[in-house]
Parts: structure tokens; C-alpha cells; sequence
């Protein structure tokens, strides 16, 4: 038996051997790539890619990938033509698409009317502590209950698990059993976390073995009932009842449980084990979904980069998932190829954003909020307003992250040799640490209107610093704001009837307001936001390294046009350095677009975004997972090493050989199919090894738009037989069900089902998955 085990680890080991020879071979020429990416000038010489190979590169660098038929289409159109069409997204059906995001309701909802219906975890202890009433609405009301019911059940369990942790300590000795109290308290928190939450508020461990409400056969009766009938009785199952409920279900009775319901109707079923929860399947869903299939490539691909430019962090705190999908919906999106400026101001505005960065908690020193403050104290019985008055003060994070990473760049240093008054001749910013002070005083008053209810952006005078500002060397212009009513209750101005969501919010006159506009102007005019902007663009579209000539081009359309992010586009679009055979195939895929592209390709049907989402998290790019507000990296050097390139072959295996869940591919349907200029294939006929040849020729054209290096090939036809080597990535790179899978069941049934799954080309699958993983493929 023994030598038994020794034999297979050794075989194992061997096995991962090989795969890891076998990859390193096939990706030996991506670090050189990498670094010809990173070093090599980039000129404006007269010549230029022509023809088919202009239409991929304008593909591979303006979508996410083009999919199988896209190079012939935009060949027909002509590229110009295309690129004109896709700047003017309204022109677009893309009904598909939304026909898609139909099964996610909650990310249509405004902010106040998602958090109202689908209450959070700040909402829920609010309401605890108020002991307020239920909301009278059927579905709100279960929604509610459950939710509080699972709460507490929750902060029970941890409150006795913290006691049974202080009595073995009082046995054992404090100092002995303090490393293990803190090791039992993370492991809770990990299988308790979610995306800004610290308290899983889902389905906790209520139903003890004595508390079992339902048989399997009872259960399935329920499931068997008339869809409405069925959700009707569901709504009306106490939370112990519910929690017994879904224990009985298998992972294909559950999906059985959504089937027939409305959208609207299974993300009820979702949000009643947990709103949080369904609230981040659904937005990382969707996001995914929409780069993958979306008509309006260039959108989303500009979303995407405004999303990285204006980032937000996911898990800054329990509200920021909510905020989130009216950012991308209502800010992002629709000024991704408009003005900058109002682009600037709507981020500004955005709770999202407030919330992220901390200004709607900024205080003038010497505002009446500030000056009220002391008084306020005795009067704070709601948790906000403590919180609000234990962070009371001038808080300057949104203010340099606005002039540093959003609109001018990195600040200057001042020092003698660079004086204030050379700054902007000397690196061409011209701001200092007092400027950053006076801009975060000039945004004081920015603020959120009960960020716990899904609140909006509000000014608010009494926060606002009274008085006059300098910025940059140019005077604003300040009011001193008087009460009106009385000292009030100064922070925020708040007056709570003792309720929860959804009362009013007192402020003074909109004085001041302008002030911040005013320099919102200001930033977003600016050469150097112009240089810098264009800057970060050229290195997304163009180069890591983007020639100076093409920047100062397109700075100065940026200008010209007053920041219209269009005509930026179209300056770097109809630039010689664009089509310069220096920068074809010379940036390296970040891994979301690596991800995406991988996916687009394949022509893969996705049913399930989830473990597409695991992918990136594993391969280091989480969407809304950036924690520093400067956002990923577009360069090659962040994404470029052994490991990284490695599991992304592993990826790209599990995709073509259809092991990532709810992700399908068909590789016969697509090998029967005609690449652009290639003639049909016979595959199966002749020599093995012809067919073997052609069919791998195939794919090159299908799935990159062009041939691959004599090493790939090789490598791929020597080794698209080598299923251990298959089935080896798919244990390295696993992609296993999560918190978030459970959502995805009960919001698309679809996920479940396998009835129809086409037959598995094992051999173009092996060949696919070897190409996706090639050093061409991770270029664009």
C-alpha cells in the first residue's frame, strides 16, 4: 500500500512537471513581449497595418475582444465607419444584451428604492435598535423579518461562541488561549464576510436537528404549487420555516424552486436568505455580462476605464455595494463619451464616491456644524449622527485623490530649487499640501442625505468653511452662513422623528455650492488635466510607453473641445502612432480582459457570471476589488510574471474544455463555420495528421484573427492529446462554488441545466484552451 501512495505521488509530481515544462515552453516569448511592450519607442512613421490586420487591431484594442464573425463584420463596415458608430452608442440595438440583464431587477432600482426594499445590514441593526415597526408592504415585510431574524440569530451565535471562547480561557489561562480566540474570530469572520459587510445577515445555522419543518417529500410539494401560489407560501413561511425549507433542497430542487418565477419574484427568493448577498451576485453579475455581450463595445470598454479612473472600493464599508450600481448605471456609463467636466462633477456628487473617500463626513473648522458640534452631542441618539460627530472635522482624502488621481496628477514637490511659483513651469501642475487643504475646504457641505437609507448627495451650508479660499493662486470666493433657526442640531442638520429611512433631511440655503463647482471647473479645464488624461488613455488604447507628439495631440483636442472625451478618442483614432506596426499586438491583456476576451472568443454561452468573477479574484484583478483609490494598472509589468501567466493558462483550459461552471462552450459549431480568409476545412477526412493540422489552423483564425509563431503551433499539436495535462490545470485553477452561488441558482435556473449540452470536441477543446493560454492571445 505504501509503495502504492509513493508511486502516485511520484507520477502526481511528475505530472505537474510536465504541465508546468509544457507551459513555460509555450509562454517562454511572453516576458520578452512584455518588456518589447513596456521599452520599445513608438514612432510616427509613414507606415502603417493595413487591411485585415487594421481591423483586428482597432477590435483588440476598442471592445474586449472581438467574437467569432466580428472581424468579417467590421470588415464589411469599414473600420471607420465602425469606430464612428460605436462613439454613438444610442445608435446601437443592443436589446440582446438587455433581454440578458432583464433577470437582475434590483440594479434598474434607484439608490433609496434598492436600499428601502432590500434592506442592509446598518438598516436592519437601525431598526433593531429602534425596535421600529415592519414595513406593511407583504414582500417588504418578509423580506424584513427574516432578515432581522437571521441577524440576530447570527450575532447570537458569534455573542456565545465569544463566551465559550472566555470560559476555555478562564480554564486554560488568558495569555495561553488569546492566540486561538483571535484565530476562531477571523476564521468567523471569513465564512460570515461580505462584499462591505461584517455580519452575514444570510442563512445562519438557526434550524437545529429537533427544529426540522419539512421532509423532502413535503418540500417538493411546495415546490410542485402553481408559481404565484408557490411564491405566496414561501412569503408566508415563518424564518425558521424558511431556513428548514432551503436545508431540504438539493442544489436542482432549488433551481426548481425559481423555475416559472419572474425576475422580480426570484430575486425576492434571493434577498429572503440574505440582501447583501443577492445584491453583489447581482452586481458583479451584471458588469461581467455586459463587457461580455454588449453591442456597444466601445462603452463598455470607456465605462470600464472611467470605473478604474474614478475608483471604488467594494468593501470600504457596508453601504458601498448598494451605492454601486447607480454609480456605474447613473455616473459612469452615460458621461463615458461625454464632457470631462461633467463626468468630474457627477462623481463628485456620487454617494459612491463621497462615501469611498470620506468627504461627507468633512467639516469646515470653523462651520456652524463645527461650532455646534459640542451641543449637538447630548442630542445624538442615532447611530449616524455619533458617527458623524466621532469623525467630525476637515477630511482631505477626496480633495488630493481630485487633484492627483483624477484631474492633475502627482503633486509637485516644493522646495527651493521649485518654488510655488514655478511649479507649474516645472512639472506642469502647480499645486501644493495648502492647496489640497484649501480644496477639501472648499467641498465641505458635500454630503450624503442619510447614507444609511440609500441616501443622496446633498449640501449642506452648515458644513461648509465660511470665508474665502485660494487655490492654485486663484481666489474663491466665500460666504459666512448665518443659522437661520438657531444653533439646531448642528452636525448635518438632522432632525430624526425617531424613525428609520426615508424622513427628512434639513439644510440652509445652497450658498456656497458654487464654490466647489467653481474649482471643479478649474481642475477639469486645466492643460495639465488635459496632459494627464490623455496620457492615461494613450497608455490603455496605444502603448505603456505613448510618444510624447501623440499625447500633446491629443491633450490639445481635449482642450479645443472642451474635455469632449470623443474627440480625444478620435485625435488618438486617426493618429499615425495608433497604426504603427511598433504597437500591433503590444500590450499585454490586464486578466479582466484577458477573462473577457478569452470568453468573447469561444463564443461561450454564460449562464452563470459568478465563476467567470472567481477567475479574476484569482487571477488578481477583482472587479471593484482595487482597495487604493489609483485604481489597476494598464502597463504590462503589474500582470507579467511566471505564476500569473501560468494560471492563466490553467483558465483558458477549464474555459474551452468546459470545466468553469455555467460557462459552455461549442466547439463543433464554430469549427463548421468559415474563418475570415481561410477556406472551409475538411476535418474529417485524409491523414490524421492533416486534419490535426487543419483544424488547429482553424482555430488560430478563429480565435486570435491571425496565425500563431511556429513555437505555439508546435506546442499545441504536440500536446493537444494530453488530457493530464487538462484536467492537471483544472486542479490548479479551481473554480468552486461560493457565497454568491446559491444567488445564482435561484436568479437563473438556467445554471442547472445541462439537458441540451452539446457533445465535447475533446481534441479542439485541448487545442482552444492551448491557444488562449498562448503568448499571442495575451497580447491585443
Amino acid at each position: 500500500m505504501r509503495f502504492r501512495q509513493e508511486s502516485a505521488e511520484i507520477l502526481t509530481s511528475s505530472m505537474r512537471a510536465l504541465v508546468t515544462g509544457v507551459l513555460c515552453v509555450l509562454m517562454v516569448e511572453q516576458p520578452m513581449v512584455a518588456a518589447a511592450a513596456v521599452t520599445k519607442p513608438v514612432g510616427s512613421s509613414a507606415k502603417q497595418i493595413q487591411r485585415q490586420e487594421r481591423v483586428l487591431h482597432a477590435l483588440n484594442r476598442f471592445t474586449f475582444g472581438p467574437r467569432p464573425g466580428d472581424i468579417a463584420a467590421v470588415e464589411a463596415m469599414g473600420v471607420q465607419r465602425w469606430f464612428e458608430q460605436q462613439l454613438n452608442p444610442s445608435s446601437i440595438d443592443d436589446s440582446a444584451l438587455e433581454a440578458r440583464l432583464a433577470m437582475f431587477p434590483a440594479m434598474k432600482m434607484q439608490q433609496a428604492e434598492l436600499v428601502r426594499r432590500y434592506p442592509s445590514p446598518q438598516v436592519l441593526r437601525q431598526m433593531i435598535a429602534r425596535n421600529a415597526p415592519l414595513p406593511s408592504d407583504p414582500v417588504e415585510h418578509a423580506i424584513y423579518a427574516d432578515e432581522i431574524a437571521f441577524y440576530k440569530a447570527q450575532m447570537a451565535k458569534q455573542e456565545a461562541k465569544k463566551a465559550e471562547a472566555g470560559q476555555d480561557a478562564a480554564k486554560g489561562g488568558a495569555e495561553m488561549m488569546a492566540p486561538a480566540m483571535a484565530k476562531d474570530a477571523e476564521g468567523e469572520k471569513d465564512k460570515t464576510a461580505l462584499p462591505g459587510d461584517g455580519v452575514d445577515p444570510g442563512i445562519p445555522a438557526m434550524a437545529t436537528h429537533e427544529e426540522q419543518f419539512y421532509s423532502g417529500l413535503e418540500a417538493v410539494k411546495i415546490i410542485n404549487l402553481p408559481p404565484d401560489e408557490r411564491m405566496q407560501r414561501i412569503l408566508a413561511m415563518s424564518p425558521k420555516e424558511l431556513v428548514a425549507f432551503r436545508r431540504s433542497l438539493s442544489q436542482a430542487e432549488l433551481a426548481e424552486a425559481a423555475e416559472g418565477l419572474s425576475p422580480m419574484q426570484r430575486e425576492i427568493l434571493a434577498a429572503l436568505s440574505g440582501s447583501p448577498r443577492m445584491i453583489g451576485a447581482e452586481l458583479l453579475q451584471s458588469r461581467m455580462l455586459r463587457d461580455i455581450y454588449s453591442e456597444r463595445q466601445v462603452e463598455a470598454v470607456m465605462t470600464d476605464f472611467w470605473l478604474n479612473h474614478f475608483n471604488v472600493y467594494v468593501k470600504k464599508n457596508q453601504n458601498e455595494p448598494y451605492l454601486l450600481p447607480a454609480y456605474e448605471r447613473d455616473v459612469i456609463r452615460p458621461h463615458a463619451l461625454g464632457k470631462f467636466e461633467d463626468l468630474l462633477v457627477a462623481t463628485a456628487k456620487s454617494p459612491a464616491m463621497l462615501m469611498y473617500l470620506d468627504n461627507w463626513q468633512s467639516i469646515g473648522p470653523d462651520s456652524v456644524a463645527a461650532k455646534n458640534a459640542p451641543r449637538a452631542a447630548q442630542f445624538a441618539k442615532d447611530p449616524q449622527v455619533k458617527q458623524a460627530l466621532k469623525d467630525r472635522g476637515l477630511n482631505e482624502n477626496y480633495a488630493r485623490e481630485l487633484m492627483e488621481l483624477h484631474t492633475l496628477g502627482v503633486q509637485c514637490e516644493v522646495s527651493q530649487d521649485h518654488p510655488v511659483s514655478a511649479l507649474d513651469k516645472a512639472c506642469g501642475r502647480g499645486y501644493t499640501q495648502q492647496d489640497v487643504t484649501q480644496v477639501a475646504k472648499v467641498l465641505t457641505g458635500w454630503t450624503i442625505t442619510q447614507p444609511v437609507c440609500g441616501g443622496e448627495f446633498q449640501f449642506d451650508e452648515r458644513r461648509h468653511e465660511p470665508g474665502d479660499k485660494t487655490v492654485m493662486g486663484t481666489v474663491i470666493s466665500g460666504t459666512n452662513f448665518i443659522e437661520p433657526r438657531g444653533p439646531g442640531f448642528g452636525i448635518g442638520a438632522r432632525r430624526y422623528a425617531g424613525g428609520g429611512c426615508g424622513e427628512p433631511m434639513m439644510v440652509g440655503d445652497q450658498q456656497g455650492m458654487n464654490e466647489g463647482l467653481r474649482v471643479l471647473h478649474m481642475l477639469a479645464t486645466s492643460p495639465a488635466t488635459a496632459k494627464f488624461i490623455s496620457t492615461k488613455l494613450a497608455v490603455r488604447f496605444v502603448s505603456d510607453t505613448p510618444p510624447p507628439a501623440l499625447v500633446d495631440r491629443m491633450a490639445k483636442a481635449f482642450l479645443a473641445s472642451n474635455g469632449d472625451i470623443k474627440a480625444v478618442l478620435r485625435t488618438m483614432f486617426d493618429s499615425p502612432e495608433f497604426w504603427s506596426p511598433e504597437v500591433y499586438r503590444a500590450k499585454v491583456k490586464t486578466p479582466e480582459e484577458f477573462v473577457i476576451s478569452a470568453v468573447r472568443a469561444s463564443g461561450a454561452e454564460v449562464t452563470n457570471a459568478i465563476p467567470l468573477v472567481q477567475a479574476l479574484e484569482k487571477l488578481g484583478m477583482p472587479l471593484y476589488g482595487m482597495q487604493t483609490p489609483n485604481g489597476y494598472s494598464w502597463m504590462a509589468e503589474p500582470w507579467v510574471n511566471t505564476g500569473d501567466l501560468v494560471s492563466r493558462m490553467n483558465f483558458a483550459l477549464g474555459l474551452s474544455s468546459d470545466r468553469i461552471p455555467g460557462v459552455q462552450t461549442d466547439w463543433t459549431r464554430l469549427l463548421g463555420q468559415t474563418s475570415p480568409g481561410m477556406e472551409p476545412a475538411t476535418l474529417t477526412t485524409g491523414p490524421a495528421n492533416e486534419a490535426t493540422a487543419a483544424k488547429e489552423r482553424k482555430l488560430e483564425l478563429m480565435l486570435l484573427g491571425q496565425p500563431v509563431s511556429d513555437r505555439t503551433r508546435s506546442t499545441v499539436v504536440q500536446q493537444f492529446q494530453n488530457q493530464d495535462m487538462q484536467q492537471q490545470a483544472v486542479k490548479d485553477f479551481p473554480i468552486r462554488p461560493n457565497e454568491f452561488e446559491p444567488m445564482a441558482q435561484v436568479l437563473n435556473p438556467a445554471v442547472l441545466k445541462q439537458q441540451s449540452r452539446p457533445p465535447l470536441d475533446r481534441e479542439a477543446a485541448m487545442m482552444a484552451g492551448l491557444l488562449l493560454g498562448s503568448p499571442e492571445f495575451q497580447r491585443r
